[in-house]
This record gives C-alpha cells, sequence and structure tokens, in this order.
C-alpha cells in the first residue's frame, strides 16, 4: 500500500488524528531512515497505541509491540522482547528462525546481544514497548537503557508509550524526540461519536404505518437526535466525570437507550429534542451512567445483548461477604467486636460461666446519667486499637466447640493482615505476630454483619450499645 493511501486510510479509521498520523509517516517510511528511539505520550484513550498498531500494521515494516503492563518482571519483558521479535521476523520474511541461539535474556547486555545478532544483515525493525512506565519491577537505570538500544543496534527503532513524557534526566540524555497525544477536545469528542450514529428504532416502522418514513430519512433523523443528544450528555456527565473518550462513549451508549424510548412508543417525534429531554431529565441526574460495575444491575435485561441495558432506578444496596473459611470469618467478628467493645465490657458479653450478667444493664433515672448517655452508635465511630491476646480470647469465646490443630489461627491472622483486614496500629516490628503489637480492623459495619449471618450469628448482639 502506498504511503499516501495509508495516511487517507488511518485518517478515515482515526478522526482528529491527522497530524499525528503525518508524523508518523514522516519518521517511519521503509526507504528512509528512522530515529533510534522516540517517546510516544498521553493520557488514557488518546489513540496512541490503536495508530502506532494500525500503522505499522499497513505500512509493512517489520515490527513487534509489546503490552508492558503483561510483564510481571523486568526479565519476563526482556524475554518477551525477544520472543516477539522473533515471532515478526517469522512473519515479514515468512521464514523459521531457529530459536535455540536465544532461549535465555537474562539481563540487559543479553538482550542487546541477542537482538543485535537476530537483526545482523536485515532491513530496518521497531519495537514498540506500550506502557512501559507501567512495569511492575522497573529498576532504576532499565528505561534509560532501552532507549539506548537504537544506538547500539544501527537497524533497530525503539518506540516507548508512556502517560507522561519522559524527563531527559530519567534517560541520561540531553533530549529526546517526543510525540504528544493530547487529549480531545470537547468538539473533537462530538465529531467522533457523530461519525457513526446509532438507530433510533430497533425495528424500523412498517411500510403500511408510516410510507413516507425512508431509510434515508431514517438516518437522517437519527443523525439529528444523536448529535444533540451526546452534547448534552457531555455538558451534564461526561465535562465533570471523565473526558477521555472511552468513558464518554460508554456514559452516552448506556443513555441512549432509554432516552429515545418515548420516541419509540410513538410518544414524541423524532425532532421534538426539547421536550423529550425535559420528560428524560431524570437521565442526566443519576450516577448509574458513570459508574462502572462487573455486574449488571439492571432489572430487565435486554433482548439485543449488543444493546445496553436500561439503568435501574431502584437500587438495593448490598454488601459483598466473601466466602471465607468459618474459623477466618470468626477472627474477623472477633476482631471487630474488639476494636468496637470497651475491654471492660468483655466479662459482660463473652463470660461463659454467668449467663446471668450478659445482658444486665443499671437501669437509674439521675440526670446525671441522663447526660453521659452515648449519642452515637458504636459502630459509626473510629475503631480501637486491640492487643493480640484480647483478639485470641474474644475469638475462643464466640465458638461453641473446641479449636482444630488444622486451625492454623496464627497464619490466618498473618494473612488477613497482609490483606488489610486487620491493620497494624503504631510504629513497630514489621512481624505481623508479635506478641506487643496492636491492630485495628480495616472494614466496618455492614461487612461484618453480612460475615456474621454467614455463620448464623448476629454481632449486634455482642456491640455495646446495640445498633439502631
Amino acid at each position: 500500500m502506498l504511503p499516501d493511501e495509508i495516511i487517507a486510510q488511518l485518517i478515515s479509521e482515526f478522526q482528529c488524528r491527522d497530524q499525528h498520523i503525518q508524523y508518523l509517516a514522516a519518521l517511519y517510511t521503509a526507504h528512509l531512515p528512522s530515529p533510534s528511539f522516540l517517546n510516544v505520550h498521553g493520557l488514557t484513550a488518546t489513540g496512541k497505541s490503536s495508530i502506532l498498531r494500525s500503522y505499522f500494521h499497513l505500512s509493512g515494516i517489520p515490527h513487534a509491540m509489546i503490552n508492558v503492563r503483561e510483564c510481571v518482571t523486568a526479565r519476563h519483558l526482556l524475554e518477551r522482547v525477544v520472543a516477539s521479535s522473533l515471532d515478526a521476523l517469522d512473519e515479514h520474511h515468512d521464514e523459521k528462525i531457529d530459536r535455540r541461539p536465544y532461549a535465555r535474556t537474562e539481563n540487559l547486555s543479553a538482550l542487546c546481544v541477542n537482538l543485535a545478532k537476530l537483526l545482523e544483515g536485515r532491513g530496518k525493525f521497531v519495537l514498540v514497548l506500550d506502557a512501559v512506565d507501567k512495569l511492575r519491577e522497573a529498576g532504576g537505570t532499565l528505561i534509560a537503557a532501552l532507549g539506548r538500544l537504537g544506538e547500539s543496534i544501527p537497524n533497530l527503532s525503539l518506540i516507548l508509550t508512556t502517560t507522561l513524557p519522559l524527563p531527559p534526566s530519567s534517560l541520561h540524555h540531553p533530549s529526546t524526540p517526543t510525540l504528544s497525544f493530547p487529549p480531545y477536545t470537547r468538539p473533537q469528542l462530538l465529531a467522533i461519536l457523530t461519525h457513526n450514529p446509532p438507530k433510533t428504532f430497533l425495528t424500523a416502522p412498517s411500510a403500511e404505518d408510516s410510507p413516507d418514513y425512508t431509510p434515508d430519512l431514517a438516518a437522517e433523523d437519527d443523525a439529528w437526535l444523536w448529535s444533540r443528544f451526546i452534547s448534552a450528555v457531555f455538558d451534564s456527565l461526561s465535562k465533570h466525570t471523565g473526558r477521555d473518550l472511552l468513558s464518554f462513549r460508554s456514559c452516552c451508549m448506556k443513555l441512549w437507550r432509554p432516552f429515545v424510548e418515548p420516541v419509540m412508543s410513538g410518544q414524541f417525534g423524532t425532532r421534538d429534542f426539547s421536550r423529550l429531554i425535559i420528560n428524560r431529565r431524570h437521565l442526566f441526574q443519576l450516577e448509574d451512567s458513570v459508574l462502572d460495575r462487573i455486574i449488571n444491575t439492571g432489572e430487565t435485561p435486554t433482548t439485543n445483548p449488543l444493546e445496553p441495558s436500561t439503568p435501574s432506578k431502584k437500587r438495593i444496596a448490598r454488601t459483598p461477604a466473601h466466602a471465607l473459611p468459618f474459623y477466618t470469618t470468626h477472627l474477623l467478628i472477633a476482631a471487630y467486636l474488639a476494636s468496637y467493645n470497651p475491654s471492660r465490657t468483655d466479662i459482660t458479653y463473652f463470660m461463659k460461666h454467668t449467663d446471668k450478667r450478659k445482658n444486665r444493664r443499671r437501669t437509674t433515672n439521675t440526670v446525671a446519667n441522663a447526660t453521659k448517655a452515648r449519642k452515637i452508635s458504636r459502630h459509626l465511630l473510629t475503631p480501637s486499637p486491640f492487643p493480640l491476646d484480647r483478639l485470641l480470647a474474644i475469638f475462643r469465646a464466640l465458638l461453641d466447640g473446641s479449636v482444630p490443630q488444622v486451625a492454623d489461627v496464627y497464619t490466618q491472622i498473618a494473612t488477613l493482615t497482609s490483606l488489610r483486614l486487620l491493620v497494624r496500629a503504631g510504629a513497630g516490628s514489621n512481624d505481623a505476630l508479635e506478641g506487643g503489637g496492636r491492630w485495628r480492623v480495616g472494614f466496618g459495619w455492614e461487612y461484618v454483619r453480612a460475615l456474621g449471618r454467614s455463620v448464623n450469628l448476629e454481632v449486634g448482639e455482642y456491640l455495646v450499645g446495640g445498633v439502631d
């Protein structure tokens, strides 16, 4: 494909990125030299990765693109670079390279040697490391060493994509070429989404009922209504919650089908936008369209899986309760009671041989006691620290039988501490089971109540003052 044809196809596919596409076409051409290093930076959903992937695919330049987010360690990234380069060369030259000499890439020196051996006698090769700033175990000099690969290997061009521009100090280089992908502005977002408007009617009106409503007229009405709808969505919701393209498109698609329901039912026409937006103004006041959920909370699923579901107006508050082991659940309940109950009330609530004292209350009608009465429920206060021995004592009091040896209580406490369900209070040793350590709980009342009901235990009965 000719360069002009590639540019025209990419401009039609990625709108509002004309200058960036032409910049890439000027730098990376098969018959012209390319820079050894380029830093492409920009925020999320600005088209960096998509444009790079499409451009090099259409241009036919041998390239390998690695998503650094998928790499766990630095060595994983280095071996992934060599493996992806081998796959790219095999595909481009239609050959099978022997992989045994490149089996181990333990450090940056081995990476440089393997890539130099692999690309010796070949043409230009482009290596793209996408989101290199998201590497989990990046050393202090890793990015700087990767940026110098193009200087050591003549026919290698390296591109690093990042969220923020890499400072020259991190690359140990006075100046580096960069390409910035700024966020889309409001006119650009509206222009991109207006390019392909969805249909107002899932099923087109029959020719008998609407003989004059032709497909061309329906497409014109869809574009007219959709353009005004996305402007209203941006001004009311997306302007304040997120201006990236993905969140804006998702918000519009969630609200589009509920918005045009009166048009589908015949209550309003396709050009009655002013009356329609007043009738459906509650959609622009809810937060359902800007919240990301794994589980769909809609009341009735749509028949078409490609259409977004209607946001539910009635929301049921549910607190997730994890499927924890039996004794781990009781440990969390005991930790909550130890954190929210005063230590002086442990005898009243947890002494099994004095059941008569469990629910005993001193009732006096003096004015002094009335003023000292607690007005705020304890589960609404900040959790207090507690020692380990008190946690184990309450845990043992909550159980009816003995604790078997297979239930390693101390290991479970250490695991809960690493999961931040139990939080160390104050500075001290890193040992989670230190004798003098103190803890607080890292969860609230709704969570512990769900845990208690999973083991048939009402936690409110053991909480001082009860729960309103």
